[in-house]
């Protein structure tokens, strides 16, 4: 007979929250695998002795947590969420009929917390992994993202415009970060007027979306600076942009991950104007300084040519680190026509002619550079004096003051160019999988706070998850039968020894009493 089921409400009913669970449910395993105790003590000094009881430390990180496993952006859609699953009620310890905390109570309590508590939580998480082996620092991927920031491109405000003594006075004056030199402002928009000209005749991308006036003219967006503009919105949110990118608001996340199970051991937030060699001291320091406090040294790093950079060489050289980093695309080991004699600091020219090193001088971006320039005499009557010196009455080279850095790097890579191809598909398949992990599924694309102290702790909580996720999927497989392996040189003596063990084994089963033994058996089988 067909059934039909119809909900009838009772007036009370007997039901255990513990029952309605699965033992093995994720977030029972997951509340085995980590004690959140040591968070009272963490967060004890941000609570007075008075007044009425916060939301739970514990409570708190175990939403954030599930915000980020399950990819969720909002407040709002987080506590509806936690609301209608009954494994994360118990595992937040909250009964069915209990209400959860405000989401405003969630956004005000992450606000609360300083940084070093969710950097203890990241480590003590790592602590775990390295303990159940997942950890081993020989080698450390470096790599960085761009994290959209809770801000609009439409919030942007130019800065106060000063001229350049009232600027440099007023530096020091609280808010100075809101204004722009004369100067600097001019050279901006020098800049921006080049880049006007030189693309006023390329094709026009989609302008779905785009902005018309009232006579239906599109409207095509300013060109905008971080030296110009800032958002009142979120003043730490820079204007960045990738390849293929639109340009918007962004923070810079930074991550070191070791290669043996793709753990992540550095984590943290910077300003998105900033480039990855300018990151690189930071994470680098950090993931040493986590690695050593669980008794690991720092192996080699590995990067990619845009954390390449005279500074970032010049720390890495001073603090005797091994690192595998092409050096920057601008870089020439060798100047055609010129021969550097490093006994004597100078250039000779291929006509004999020498550039001695003159003195050191500075670009306007502030980089150091030493200037080799020949005598005038020397060039008059030069053959090439049309094609080499155009207009100039004598020949000039500028080098970097890094530049035996950049050679040093370059000549390791040449001298171990089959390791060194090895190590750029050994950081590609570590760090890579990792970011677009975090990103696309771990909550780490968008920050809906506010701050670069907010966005770092975006950044430590989206990679403790990561690795906490790993930590209880990661198994240690243990071989159940021990083989002993012969190690043999050369495929002939292998192949001899093989045939010499197969006549013996022949030899031994024709005796007679192994023929008499398998006669015997065939004749009870008939």
């Amino acid at each position: 007979m067909q059934g039909r089921k119809e909900l009838t409400p009772k007036m009370l009913y007997q039901v255990y929250l513990t029952d309605l669970i699965p033992e093995h449910n994720f977030y029972r395993l997951l509340d085995q695998s980590i004690d959140f105790q040591f968070l009272y003590k963490s967060t004890k000094k941000y609570y007075g002795q008075e007044g009425q009881e916060s939301i739970d430390p514990v409570v708190f990180f175990k939403i954030c947590l599930v915000g980020y496993l399950n990819n969720i952006n909002s407040d709002r859609k987080l506590i509806e969420y936690c609301s209608n699953c009954l494994d994360v009620r118990l595992f937040i310890r909250y009964d069915i009929d209990e209400v959860l905390p405000w989401h405003s109570t969630i956004s005000r309590t992450r606000q609360l917390y300083g940084e070093e508590v969710f950097m203890e939580l990241f480590k003590k998480v790592l602590s775990l992994c390295v303990t159940k082996g997942m950890v081993r620092g020989k080698r450390q991927a470096v790599d960085s993202a761009f994290i959209k920031a809770n801000a609009s491109m439409d919030s942007l405000i130019e800065k106060e415009v000063l001229d350049d003594a009232e600027y440099y006075a007023e530096e020091l004056n609280e808010n100075s970060e809101y204004k722009v030199s004369q100067t600097r402002k001019d050279l901006v928009e020098e800049h921006h007027n080049w880049k006007k000209e030189a693309y006023k005749n390329m094709p026009k991308g989609s302008q779905k979306g785009d902005k018309t006036d009232e006579n239906g003219n599109l409207i095509r967006p300013k060109y905008v600076s971080n030296h110009t503009h800032y958002s009142p919105t979120d003043p730490d949110a820079r204007v960045s942009v990738k390849p293929g990118k639109a340009r918007q608001l962004n923070y810079f996340g930074q991550l070191a991950v070791d290669d043996a199970y793709h753990v992540i051991t550095g984590a943290c937030s910077d300003f998105a104007d900033k480039r990855d060699s300018q990151c690189l001291e930071q994470i680098v320091e950090l993931t040493k300084e986590n690695l050593q406090e669980n008794e690991i040294a720092l192996g080699e790093i590995l990067a990619d040519g845009g954390y390449s950079s005279g500074e970032a060489l010049k720390y890495l050289d001073d603090k005797n680190i091994e690192a595998w980093m092409p050096n920057f695309g601008q870089y020439k080991p060798e100047r055609e026509g010129f021969v550097y004699d490093k006994e004597n600091d100078k250039y000779t020219c291929s006509q004999g002619i020498d550039l001695p090193y003159r003195k050191t001088a500075s670009s306007r971006k502030g980089d150091e550079f030493k200037v080799y320039r020949s005598s005038r005499k020397d060039c008059k009557s030069c053959p090439l004096k049309a094609t080499c010196l155009g207009k100039s009455h004598e020949k000039t080279l500028r080098d970097t003051i890094h530049k035996p850095l950049y050679d040093k790097m370059h000549q390791k890579l040449t001298q171990n160019a089959k390791y060194a191809k090895q190590m750029v598909k050994v950081r590609s398949k570590t760090v890579e999988p990792v970011l677009g992990t975090l990103i696309n599924f771990l909550n780490m694309k968008k920050i809906n706070s506010r701050g670069i102290k907010q966005a770092n702790k975006h950044v430590l909580m989206a990679s403790m998850t990561y690795n906490l996720k790993k930590y209880m999927k990661f198994v240690v497989k243990k071989p159940k039968v021990v083989v002993q392996v012969l190690s043999v040189k050369q495929g002939k003596v292998h192949t001899f020894l093989k045939t010499q063990f197969y006549e013996l084994k022949t030899a031994f089963l024709s005796l007679s009493f192994f023929v008499k033994l398998y006669l015997s058996q065939k004749t009870n089988l008939v």
